[in-house]
């Protein structure tokens, strides 16, 4: 059985969390390994759809997630969970919630991830259709100090999913018992 451990992306919209969480998914799965995606749209869609955007409802969100990290890790999964989480006190509510958790700060300009916006919802928010957007009407505050930087304007996303799989594949190993 292997080492559960959760890998948190975190970043702004468009940044490139989900992608990469996906292609983490993919590589990992390929080795073998038993890997769940956590996706912050997903879990909105399914259970928090009645949650908005201010900062108590976003806490309520983060802290649902990590509990069902911090449940899939206890028992060996490799949760790769991607959610803006915009404060360094939802970031380290999660690391002092879950356990095992290696924080993954997907960091991209503002202006790039506008670009990317494919939902249009940064457009929205710059003309004040969505109050309390991350990045325009909301603060993002840099992670103090993640465990690993990807920086997704200046790598590809399979350049930046590798240097992640070797990040959590040495973490876990280790953490194997000799």
């Amino acid at each position: 059985m292997q080492n559960g451990v959760t890998v948190w992306f975190t970043g702004l919209s468009g940044a490139g969390k989900t992608t990469l969480s996906k292609l983490v998914e993919e590589k990992l799965r390929q080795s073998g390994a038993r890997v769940e995606l956590l996706d912050g749209d997903i879990l909105r869609r399914n259970f928090t759809l009645d949650l908005g955007f201010s900062r108590a409802d976003r806490m309520k969100n983060i802290a649902l997630a990590a509990y069902i990290a911090k449940l899939l890790t206890q028992n060996g999964v490799i949760v790769l969970a991607s959610f803006i989480t915009p404060y360094q006190e939802m970031r380290n509510y999660c690391r002092g919630e879950i356990g095992p958790l290696i924080e993954v700060y997907v960091k991209c300009p503002l202006t790039e991830c506008m670009r990317r916006d494919v939902k249009g919802l940064y457009a929205k928010a710059l003309r004040g259709e969505i109050v309390g957007f991350t990045g325009v009407s909301d603060p993002f505050e840099e992670p103090v100090n993640p465990d690993i930087v990807v920086e997704t304007d200046k790598q590809d996303a399979d350049q930046c999913a590798l240097r992640i799989v070797s990040f959590v594949q040495k973490y876990i190993q280790e953490r194997e018992p000799q």
